[in-house]
Protein backbone atom coordinates (compact mmCIF):
# COMPACT_ATOMS: atom_id res chain seq x y z
CA UNK A 1 0.00 0.00 0.00
CA UNK A 2 1.17 3.49 -1.18
CA UNK A 3 1.79 5.66 1.69
CA UNK A 4 0.22 9.45 1.16
CA UNK A 5 2.49 12.52 1.53
CA UNK A 6 3.28 14.47 4.80
CA UNK A 7 2.37 17.83 4.90
CA UNK A 8 3.52 20.43 7.76
CA UNK A 9 0.97 21.01 10.51
CA UNK A 10 -1.23 23.97 12.01
CA UNK A 11 0.72 24.94 14.45
CA UNK A 12 4.28 24.66 12.23
CA UNK A 13 5.79 27.89 10.63
CA UNK A 14 4.35 28.52 7.45
CA UNK A 15 7.97 30.36 6.98
CA UNK A 16 10.09 26.88 7.37
CA UNK A 17 10.89 24.39 4.87
CA UNK A 18 8.53 21.91 3.81
CA UNK A 19 9.27 18.30 5.39
CA UNK A 20 7.53 15.28 3.08
CA UNK A 21 7.60 11.38 3.98
CA UNK A 22 8.30 11.36 -0.48
CA UNK A 23 10.81 13.18 -2.95
CA UNK A 24 9.73 14.69 -5.70
CA UNK A 25 10.14 11.52 -7.61
CA UNK A 26 8.09 9.32 -5.37
CA UNK A 27 5.21 11.99 -5.61
CA UNK A 28 5.55 11.27 -9.77
CA UNK A 29 5.40 7.45 -9.27
CA UNK A 30 2.45 7.76 -7.07
CA UNK A 31 0.61 10.64 -8.90
CA UNK A 32 1.16 8.20 -12.37
CA UNK A 33 0.04 5.24 -10.45
CA UNK A 34 -3.55 6.59 -8.87
CA UNK A 35 -4.18 8.29 -12.78
CA UNK A 36 -3.86 4.35 -13.53
CA UNK A 37 -5.78 2.91 -11.36
CA UNK A 38 -8.15 5.78 -10.61
CA UNK A 39 -7.16 5.57 -6.67
CA UNK A 40 -8.24 8.56 -5.16
CA UNK A 41 -7.29 7.46 -1.31
CA UNK A 42 -5.08 5.23 -0.25
CA UNK A 43 -7.86 2.99 1.47
CA UNK A 44 -10.32 0.71 0.04
CA UNK A 45 -10.08 -1.33 -2.85
CA UNK A 46 -9.12 0.65 -7.00
CA UNK A 47 -12.10 1.21 -8.99
CA UNK A 48 -10.59 -0.30 -11.78
CA UNK A 49 -9.67 -3.54 -9.97
CA UNK A 50 -13.20 -3.55 -8.55
CA UNK A 51 -14.72 -3.17 -12.32
CA UNK A 52 -12.05 -6.34 -13.63
CA UNK A 53 -14.27 -7.91 -10.87
CA UNK A 54 -17.80 -7.36 -11.97
CA UNK A 55 -16.01 -8.16 -15.75
CA UNK A 56 -15.11 -11.49 -14.78
CA UNK A 57 -17.99 -12.55 -12.97
CA UNK A 58 -20.02 -11.56 -15.78
CA UNK A 59 -17.89 -13.13 -18.35
CA UNK A 60 -18.05 -16.79 -15.83
CA UNK A 61 -21.31 -16.57 -15.41
CA UNK A 62 -22.08 -16.71 -19.19
CA UNK A 63 -19.85 -19.10 -20.11
CA UNK A 64 -22.04 -21.34 -17.33
CA UNK A 65 -24.30 -24.43 -19.47
CA UNK A 66 -27.37 -23.44 -17.15
CA UNK A 67 -30.16 -21.49 -17.49
CA UNK A 68 -29.40 -17.91 -15.78
CA UNK A 69 -30.25 -15.17 -17.31
CA UNK A 70 -31.53 -13.56 -14.51
CA UNK A 71 -27.59 -13.51 -12.82
CA UNK A 72 -26.56 -12.47 -16.29
CA UNK A 73 -28.63 -9.68 -16.56
CA UNK A 74 -27.83 -8.36 -12.94
CA UNK A 75 -24.01 -8.87 -13.71
CA UNK A 76 -24.37 -6.72 -16.91
CA UNK A 77 -25.85 -4.41 -15.22
CA UNK A 78 -24.12 -4.14 -12.25
CA UNK A 79 -20.74 -4.07 -14.44
CA UNK A 80 -22.92 -1.26 -16.48
CA UNK A 81 -23.20 0.71 -13.54
CA UNK A 82 -19.63 -0.04 -12.50
CA UNK A 83 -18.18 1.16 -15.85
CA UNK A 84 -20.62 4.20 -15.55
CA UNK A 85 -19.42 4.94 -12.00
CA UNK A 86 -15.85 4.81 -13.70
CA UNK A 87 -15.97 6.77 -16.57
CA UNK A 88 -17.57 9.59 -14.46
CA UNK A 89 -13.97 10.02 -12.58
CA UNK A 90 -12.22 10.03 -16.58
CA UNK A 91 -14.61 12.79 -17.39
CA UNK A 92 -13.61 14.91 -14.23
CA UNK A 93 -9.98 14.08 -15.07
CA UNK A 94 -10.23 15.04 -18.61
CA UNK A 95 -11.61 18.17 -18.37
CA UNK A 96 -8.95 18.95 -15.41
CA UNK A 97 -6.58 17.74 -18.01
CA UNK A 98 -8.36 20.37 -20.38
CA UNK A 99 -7.96 23.37 -17.87
CA UNK A 100 -4.78 22.60 -17.18
CA UNK A 101 -3.31 22.41 -20.37
CA UNK A 102 -4.95 25.38 -21.13
CA UNK A 103 -3.45 26.78 -18.04
CA UNK A 104 -0.22 25.52 -19.24
CA UNK A 105 -0.80 27.51 -22.51
CA UNK A 106 -1.15 30.53 -20.40
CA UNK A 107 1.45 30.30 -18.31
CA UNK A 108 3.90 29.29 -21.09
CA UNK A 109 2.75 32.48 -23.24
CA UNK A 110 3.20 34.29 -19.85
CA UNK A 111 6.82 32.91 -19.22
CA UNK A 112 7.56 33.52 -22.43
CA UNK A 113 6.50 37.20 -22.05
CA UNK A 114 8.38 37.64 -19.03
CA UNK A 115 11.58 35.57 -20.70
CA UNK A 116 11.21 38.06 -23.51
CA UNK A 117 11.23 41.12 -20.87
CA UNK A 118 14.02 39.45 -19.32
CA UNK A 119 15.85 39.60 -22.63
CA UNK A 120 14.79 43.06 -23.40
CA UNK A 121 16.31 44.43 -19.57
CA UNK A 122 19.65 42.30 -20.50
CA UNK A 123 19.92 44.88 -23.51
CA UNK A 124 18.95 47.31 -22.02
CA UNK A 125 21.87 46.37 -19.16
CA UNK A 126 24.42 45.79 -21.38
CA UNK A 127 23.72 49.48 -23.45
CA UNK A 128 23.96 51.19 -19.86
CA UNK A 129 26.76 49.28 -19.15
CA UNK A 130 28.31 50.27 -22.35
CA UNK A 131 27.16 54.05 -21.41
CA UNK A 132 29.21 53.62 -18.14
CA UNK A 133 32.01 52.97 -19.56
CA UNK A 134 32.16 55.24 -22.13
CA UNK A 135 31.43 57.58 -19.33
CA UNK A 136 34.40 56.30 -17.29
CA UNK A 137 36.74 56.55 -20.10
CA UNK A 138 35.64 60.42 -21.08
CA UNK A 139 35.76 61.54 -17.30
CA UNK A 140 39.63 59.60 -17.29
CA UNK A 141 40.32 61.70 -20.43
CA UNK A 142 39.03 64.75 -18.93
CA UNK A 143 41.42 64.11 -15.61
CA UNK A 144 44.52 64.16 -17.84
CA UNK A 145 43.96 66.80 -20.08
CA UNK A 146 43.02 68.44 -16.24
CA UNK A 147 46.67 66.92 -15.03
CA UNK A 148 48.39 67.98 -18.20
CA UNK A 149 46.96 71.56 -18.17
CA UNK A 150 47.83 71.90 -14.43
CA UNK A 151 51.62 70.50 -15.17
CA UNK A 152 51.98 72.59 -18.19
CA UNK A 153 50.59 75.56 -16.28
CA UNK A 154 53.44 74.80 -13.58
CA UNK A 155 56.55 74.77 -15.90
CA UNK A 156 58.87 77.42 -16.16
CA UNK A 157 58.28 80.69 -19.23
CA UNK A 158 59.45 79.17 -22.50
CA UNK A 159 62.59 81.99 -22.72
CA UNK A 160 63.91 80.72 -19.57
CA UNK A 161 63.35 77.07 -20.76
CA UNK A 162 65.08 77.84 -24.08
CA UNK A 163 68.39 78.97 -22.13
CA UNK A 164 68.19 75.84 -20.34
CA UNK A 165 68.39 73.71 -23.40
CA UNK A 166 71.03 75.93 -25.27
CA UNK A 167 73.52 75.52 -21.65
CA UNK A 168 72.57 71.54 -21.97
CA UNK A 169 73.38 71.43 -25.72
CA UNK A 170 77.19 73.15 -24.58
CA UNK A 171 77.55 70.75 -21.94
CA UNK A 172 76.76 68.34 -23.98
CA UNK A 173 78.66 69.40 -26.59
CA UNK A 174 81.62 69.82 -24.49
CA UNK A 175 80.99 65.87 -22.83
CA UNK A 176 80.90 64.60 -26.30
CA UNK A 177 84.31 66.41 -26.75
CA UNK A 178 85.58 65.02 -24.23
CA UNK A 179 84.72 61.64 -25.13
CA UNK A 180 86.13 62.10 -28.72
CA UNK A 181 89.60 62.31 -26.66
CA UNK A 182 89.26 60.24 -24.40
CA UNK A 183 88.15 57.25 -27.30
CA UNK A 184 91.33 58.67 -29.36
CA UNK A 185 93.77 58.26 -26.41
CA UNK A 186 91.75 54.88 -25.76
CA UNK A 187 92.41 53.33 -29.29
CA UNK A 188 95.71 54.86 -28.73
CA UNK A 189 96.30 52.76 -25.50
CA UNK A 190 95.00 49.89 -27.20
CA UNK A 191 97.76 49.74 -30.26
CA UNK A 192 100.29 50.27 -27.68
CA UNK A 193 98.83 47.85 -25.43
CA UNK A 194 98.62 45.22 -29.11
CA UNK A 195 102.17 46.28 -29.83
CA UNK A 196 103.61 45.66 -26.68
CA UNK A 197 101.97 42.08 -26.78
CA UNK A 198 103.61 41.32 -29.76
CA UNK A 199 107.01 41.93 -28.61
CA UNK A 200 106.08 40.04 -25.47
CA UNK A 201 105.49 37.20 -28.02
CA UNK A 202 107.74 37.90 -30.24
CA UNK A 203 110.41 37.61 -27.29
CA UNK A 204 108.91 34.61 -25.74
CA UNK A 205 109.20 32.91 -29.32
CA UNK A 206 113.12 33.80 -29.65
CA UNK A 207 113.66 32.61 -25.57
CA UNK A 208 111.99 29.27 -26.54
CA UNK A 209 114.10 28.64 -29.79
CA UNK A 210 117.21 29.82 -28.08
CA UNK A 211 116.71 27.45 -25.10
CA UNK A 212 115.57 24.77 -27.70
CA UNK A 213 119.06 25.50 -29.46
CA UNK A 214 121.00 25.02 -25.89
CA UNK A 215 119.22 21.58 -25.21
CA UNK A 216 119.99 20.57 -29.03
CA UNK A 217 124.14 22.26 -27.93
CA UNK A 218 124.06 20.16 -24.64
CA UNK A 219 122.41 16.86 -26.33
CA UNK A 220 125.27 16.51 -28.74
CA UNK A 221 127.81 17.71 -26.23
CA UNK A 222 126.40 14.55 -23.74
CA UNK A 223 126.44 12.16 -26.63
CA UNK A 224 129.81 12.93 -28.10
CA UNK A 225 131.48 12.55 -24.57
CA UNK A 226 129.28 9.16 -24.89
CA UNK A 227 130.98 7.73 -26.99
CA UNK A 228 134.51 8.89 -26.11
CA UNK A 229 134.12 7.10 -23.07
CA UNK A 230 132.92 4.12 -25.32
CA UNK A 231 135.48 3.74 -27.78
CA UNK A 232 138.46 4.15 -24.38
CA UNK A 233 136.26 1.53 -22.86
CA UNK A 234 136.47 -0.88 -25.92
CA UNK A 235 140.59 -0.41 -26.39
CA UNK A 236 141.47 -0.81 -22.23
CA UNK A 237 138.90 -3.86 -22.45
CA UNK A 238 140.85 -5.24 -26.07
CA UNK A 239 144.18 -4.95 -24.66
CA UNK A 240 143.61 -6.58 -20.93
CA UNK A 241 142.71 -9.85 -23.46
CA UNK A 242 145.28 -10.13 -25.70
CA UNK A 243 148.16 -10.77 -22.49
CA UNK A 244 147.17 -14.10 -21.75
CA UNK A 245 146.41 -14.95 -24.88
CA UNK A 246 150.51 -14.52 -25.38
CA UNK A 247 151.14 -16.39 -22.19
CA UNK A 248 149.59 -19.27 -23.04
Amino acid sequence: MLKSRKVSGRGEATGGAAHYAFGALDDDIIIKHRLLTRTTTTRGEPPLKKLQKKFTSFALETEKDSENYAECERLAKAFLQELKTFELPLVKTKAVIDANVREKENFNELNDKINRKIVEAHDDIEDLKKQLEESKVERKHKEECETIRKLIAAQPPRSQTQKLINDLEKEIASLEAENTASSRTLELRKKQFALLLHVVDELQNTIEEEQKSMMEEMRMAIYENKNIVEDATVSVTGGSSETPMAID
